[in-house]
């Protein structure tokens, strides 16, 4: 994926992946109530969003369909961070996430299961 969003484009991308397709008009209602922003700052983010290719309108009453999913952004946002802060090493990502952190023993499984997975 080559669109990079903002954290801030990207709540207006997950009030869609949640939501399904809304109007532009839902979306600013239902950031208004989570983070306090007034319509005209979550209009300017849904148009970049389109300008980006990320959102697509259609009309009547500019109406927003997600074009990218949620899980290509998790990944790209994820290769970003191993890159930037871990040196591209996933190893170290991990060890930090789970380091020093009580890990149960079905969590442990399940973090065994997901290596087998990938081997």
């Amino acid at each position: 994926m080559n669109i990079k969003l903002f954290d801030s484009e990207i709540k207006i991308m997950n009030v869609l992946w949640q939501e399904g397709d809304v109007t532009a008009k839902h979306i600013a209602e239902v950031l208004a109530a989570e983070t306090g922003w007034n319509v005209n700052t979550t209009y300017t983010l849904i148009k970049r969003c389109i300008k980006k290719g990320a959102i697509e309108r259609t009309e009547p009453n500019f109406m927003c369909h997600a074009l990218i999913p949620k899980e290509a952004v998790q990944e790209a946002e994820t290769e970003e961070l191993i890159n930037k802060i871990y040196d591209g090493s996933a190893d170290k990502l991990f060890a930090a996430l789970i380091g020093g952190k009580k890990v149960s023993k079905d969590q442990l499984e399940r973090l065994k299961q997901l290596v087998k997975e990938l081997e």
